[in-house]
């Protein structure tokens, strides 16, 4: 099991968040521009919204701020969180979460979330073994 890295300073932690917001604003960039819809900063916004306040949801349920790398359990938590909530707050908001979208969102924010975790955790066992 990767284990996370022990530092949890204030940049350490500001990295992790940053890094999983912007995947997610990836993942509905990425979204809008394979289904042709509007790139505008608020299409985007209109596509990530319920995937970031899930996110956020996910940061505070795992309280991700003390260990921000942890793959298990707070990465898979988070990953869970942010696809569950997103999906329902999508609903709830009007839109649509037709299955193929649940499991390519389920599979594309797995990678981003869960594998910038095992990255930053193998560059940190590599750099703790020189």
């Amino acid at each position: 099991m990767i284990q996370a890295p022990l530092k949890t300073s204030p940049k350490f932690i500001a990295y992790a968040a940053v890094a999983d917001v912007v995947l997610v604003v990836i993942f509905a960039l990425s979204g809008r521009s394979s289904h042709h819809e509007s790139l505008s900063a608020g299409g985007i916004l209109t596509t990530a919204w319920p995937f970031l306040a899930a996110l956020a949801l996910g940061w505070l349920l795992t309280r991700n701020w003390q260990q921000p790398f942890s793959l298990w359990p707070q990465g898979v938590c988070i990953w869970l969180i942010t696809v569950a909530g997103g999906m329902a707050l999508r609903i709830l908001s009007g839109a649509t979460a037709e299955t193929p979208f649940v499991v390519v969102a389920t599979l594309v924010l797995g990678v981003f979330l869960l594998g910038q975790r095992v990255i930053v955790n193998l560059l940190s066992r590599r750099r703790a073994k020189r």
